[in-house]
């Protein structure tokens, strides 16, 4: 997702526009650039690649002002350059833009008839020339664009800047998250508050809609239907959005390290202080009152759905659907009576969810969200929001959001089968108490770092590595399999252990590392099995399993991590551990930049 920034200061913006651009450098992007109005004359600065590169520009080519819009670009439209970045300019006009302009071939094609030139292969360059066809118009600057704004479909965050209006931001959002920073004599435009963090504590969310016109001292918010609206004021937690490595060479490592702590903040939040259950804010969830659960996600909060889906069927015997957003919405999926719809996000804007939750709205009784961002749309937009306590996260790879997702997750199962009556008190007890040992086993997993370094070197020379599991672990092997794609660009597959013999068999041989995920479980020795066939065609399989599984897996193993043993519901976030530390340390061995690889963003707000 593109990061946008805007200022209207009392100092030189252009430091401060590229300071909160670095915060926002976790989103992914391939070029960057800001405008600033200096004496009334609009100017600009843009660069391919890292910030350093615009930071090297700005050093050259000094850019002065006291009021300012800066941008991180992900290519969507047109490849990554210096013409394609943002801000783009038109005229008196400069715009950053997050999102997809959906009907930009018809407007262009109209501003082409009327005598404008398009200099880009970007739909926001569309934007900005027919806010300037506006303004040659002759309309005044909010005037020009508010109506640049209606003509406009697809999905959008923007923020303008004008020629001549040093004290003047006109921002708007319309399906990707904008917030708007107050300042003493100055105001902030961001795309979240992490990027505005160090200038401001207090700060206003744009609601789906909303357009907001801002000088340093009034911010007036006008709703869908044009009327001007209130919306709430809130303080942020400047802890929440502290970014720094602490020591770490790479963030994700730090998140990986995390997930002893925030897991226990989940937990402290979620299980009630004599152990014996589960507290769920606001009215909870009455489980007993829904026959089955629809579950969306995309990327990996599916596999944390996925993973659900086990828990939630055994444990609290409930029928689950899971689904990719991008499919649920189109496939246009029917939804039941008495259907509880639970939708995973990290960011809570990842748009095909989004767009999958504002489908079942109306249809489904009920529609949780879980999520990392309490202000979120997909949190303000479901009838309950489960914070899953992550904090920030910044590696585009996502680790101790995952396991979050799965301890709340599991605290939904365990909860879900105490109110059905499918576990006893003491089952219950036992469960919780499986759950509160977690942090403890994760850091023993995380003393595994090592072993799996000196694997992971081996594995960088693979071109091709599978990943397998079986019941709730299947999930993890996905996940494992997806880590190392997005990290380390090896191509890798997750299968279902019990489905190598249908296909994917025919891609072992000596070259194809095989890694198997298989706690000492009740479907170990079906697994097992299905590692003798891999062995028996050269294949080598490195196993991640307790002490007792690597011994009853014979010596025919090519390598072994030896994990923590735990009970079955509980194995499957353990074992994303070391899924995390194989993808970490594998990239890091290749030399690949692990923070923000190539092609992703963070968070996807664009079809």
């Amino acid at each position: 997702m593109c990061g946008i920034v805007g200022v209207l200061g009392t100092h030189e913006v252009a430091p401060l526009l590229v300071e909160a651009l670095k915060r926002l450098e976790y989103r992914g992007y391939d070029s960057a650039g800001i405008a600033t109005v200096d004496n009334g004359k609009l100017d600009r600065r843009r660069a391919v690649g890292k910030l350093v590169n615009l930071s090297d520009e700005l050093v050259h080519n000094p850019l002065a002002g006291k009021s300012g819009i800066g941008h991180t670009r992900w290519a969507t439209h047109g490849a990554p350059s210096v013409t394609n970045a943002h801000p783009h300019q038109a005229g008196p006009v400069a715009v950053v833009h997050n999102g997809i302009i959906e009907n930009f071939r018809e407007l262009r094609a109209d501003l082409a008839t009327k005598g404008y030139k398009f200099v880009t292969e970007t739909d926001t360059e569309t934007v900005a020339l027919l806010a300037q066809s506006f303004v040659d118009a002759g309309h005044a600057p909010v005037e020009a664009a508010n109506a640049t704004i209606d003509a406009l479909e697809g999905a959008f965050a923007l923020c303008f800047l004008f020629d001549g209006e040093d004290d003047l931001l006109i921002a708007a959002r319309k399906g990707s998250p904008l917030a708007i920073g107050h300042g003493d004599g100055e105001m902030y435009v961001g795309s979240d508050a992490i990027a505005l963090a160090p200038m401001t504590d207090q700060v206003t969310y744009l609601d789906e809609g909303d357009r907001a016109i801002l000088t340093r001292t009034s911010l007036a918010i006008f709703d869908a239907t044009g009327t001007q609206v209130q919306r709430v004021r809130r303080e942020i937690k400047l802890d929440a959005t502290r970014i720094e490595k602490a020591g770490h060479k790479h963030f994700m490592s730090k998140e990986i390290a995390e997930q002893p702590t925030v897991i226990s903040d989940a937990l402290s939040y979620y299980l009630s202080s004599d152990g014996a259950g589960i507290n769920l804010p606001e009215d909870g969830i009455d489980f007993t009152a829904f026959d089955r659960i629809v579950m969306v996600a995309c990327g990996t909060a599916f596999f944390a759905c996925f993973t659900a889906k086990y828990w939630l069927e055994q444990i609290a015997r409930i029928p689950v659907e899971v689904d990719v957003a991008s499919e649920f919405r189109y496939r246009e999926a029917p939804i039941a009576p008495r259907t509880l719809a639970i939708f995973v996000s990290q960011s809570g804007e990842t748009a095909d969810t989004l767009a999958a939750l504002r489908y079942v709205a109306g249809k489904a009784d009920k529609i949780v969200t879980i999520t990392n961002s309490a202000e979120s749309s997909m949190a303000r937009e479901s009838d309950l929001s489960l914070p899953i306590l992550a904090g920030v996260e910044v590696g585009v790879a996502s680790t101790k959001a995952f396991t979050c997702q799965l301890t709340v997750l599991l605290a939904l199962a365990i909860e879900a089968a105490s109110q059905r009556g499918v576990l006893a008190r003491d089952e219950v007890k036992t469960h919780l108490s499986a759950l509160r040992a977690l942090p403890g086993l994760i850091n023993a997993a995380l003393d595994l770092r090592d072993d799996i370094d000196a694997i992971s070197q081996e594995l960088a020379e693979a071109t091709d590595v599978l990943f397998l599991g079986r019941g709730a672990i299947y999930p993890i092997a996905l996940e494992g399999a997806l880590k190392l794609k997005e990290i380390s660009y090896i191509h890798a597959e997750g299968y279902a252990s019990g489905e190598l013999k249908h296909g994917p068999i025919a891609l072992v041989d000596t070259h194809t590392p095989i890694i198997v995920f298989a706690p000492r479980d009740k479907l170990f020795d079906k697994t097992v099995s299905n590692m003798q066939e891999v062995m028996a065609r050269g294949g080598k399989v490195i196993l991640v399993s307790d002490k007792t599984g690597i011994a009853d897996a014979g010596d025919d193993v090519w390598r072994t991590i030896e994990m923590p043993r735990v009970s079955d519901a509980i194995a499957p976030i353990l074992y994303a551990l070391p899924a995390q530390l194989i993808a970490y340390h594998t990239a890091v061995a290749k030399g690949t930049d692990v923070d923000q690889p190539r092609n992703l963003a963070k968070s996807v707000t664009v079809e």
